[in-house]
């Protein structure tokens, strides 16, 4: 059960974040603000939290998954930057509870938004961040979003909605009979304070409230881990899987009737989908710009992003088996 619960949660490794610079600011608006906001800091590993924005323009915020950090997505952000949008990351402890997490993350876009002259925010969630993105800007919660002027659009991606599969015998009351309650510790152990919010019965899945009308809209991307892989030999024999999440795992009734929602479904890895030391997410840039969320690449400028992808996901990442 141990085994389970590490390998089918996308938490098994923890991944380098980009360790170089931004190389991209020259394309961004000047800023006009530096924040510190609890939560919010740049997509690097830089030690200075502090966020430089400007205030003009909209920003999006990245969304870490299980094992990852806000500069896990600087890869992402410089991409971003490229095409002259600006991004912060929102970093948090993925074994805390998710209703706390999410609330954190609900106090920090509010404070955002209040130094922003241009309301317009974007949320990208990957994995267990979108979880916690969606959650925060539900409406029946008690810090729910107040300013009415903030237009927020969703995104998340390869999101358990109905709950984690391998997770289900946390909560199973016939599973905690048969191992003398056993079960429980074990699943506070591998998964942290949010092992009760994970499973298919968690009042965190079962309800998982209205959105917010400062929500536009939400852009769901499901991906189809079957047959992926996430690291290959030499031969090109797959080693390691990267399947993660099932389809009925990142269904969920209720999250999919809400009318503002879009779903697509697209074939997948779960690290695939937004890169990793081998593989350019290039999936996910092209719905992304097909959907808006990232301005399109104009035709002259094609050969560079392609040559930025490769520096940043092939060189920078190191050579060597996809892991």
């Amino acid at each position: 059960m141990v085994t389970l619960l590490c390998l089918s949660m996308g938490c098994a490794e923890r991944v380098p974040a980009v360790p170089t610079p931004f190389k991209n600011a020259e394309f961004l608006s000047k800023p006009d603000l530096a924040l510190q906001i609890p939560g919010l800091r740049p997509c690097t590993e830089a030690a200075d939290s502090t966020i430089h924005l400007n205030s003009q323009q909209p920003v999006t915020i990245l969304v870490h998954g299980c094992n990852g950090s806000a500069g896990r997505f600087q890869a992402l952000a410089e991409v971003f930057a490229f095409h002259g949008q600006q991004t912060v990351g929102f970093t948090y402890d993925d074994r805390d509870e998710m209703m706390a997490t999410s609330g954190a993350l609900a106090r920090a876009i509010e404070a955002l938004g209040a130094r922003m002259q241009n309301k317009q925010i974007t949320i990208v969630g990957h994995s267990q961040g979108g979880l916690v993105a969606r959650k925060a800007l539900v409406a029946g919660r008690p810090d729910a979003l107040r300013d009415p002027e903030l237009q927020i659009r969703l995104v998340t991606i390869s999101t358990p909605f109905s709950g984690i599969r391998a997770a289900r015998h946390c909560g199973s009351p016939v599973a905690r009979i048969i191992s003398l309650g056993m079960v429980m510790p074990i699943c506070q152990i591998v998964t942290g304070s949010k092992w009760r919010e994970i499973t298919y019965n968690a009042p965190f899945i079962t309800r998982p409230g209205q959105l917010s009308p400062q929500v536009k809209s939400h852009l769901k991307v499901n991906t189809d881990e079957r047959d992926s892989c996430r690291t290959v030999d030499a031969e090109g024999n797959c080693l390691k899987s990267d399947f993660t999440f099932s389809l009925e795992e990142q269904n969920q009734p209720e999250v999919d009737r809400e009318p503002r929602l879009k779903g697509l479904d697209v074939k997948a890895g779960h690290v695939e989908i937004v890169g990793d030391r081998q593989v350019i997410p290039e999936k996910l840039i092209r719905i992304l710009q097909q959907e808006g969320v990232m301005a399109t690449t104009r035709p002259e400028r094609h050969v560079d992003l392609a040559k930025l992808l490769a520096k940043l996901y092939l060189e920078d990442y190191g050579t060597g088996a996809r892991e």
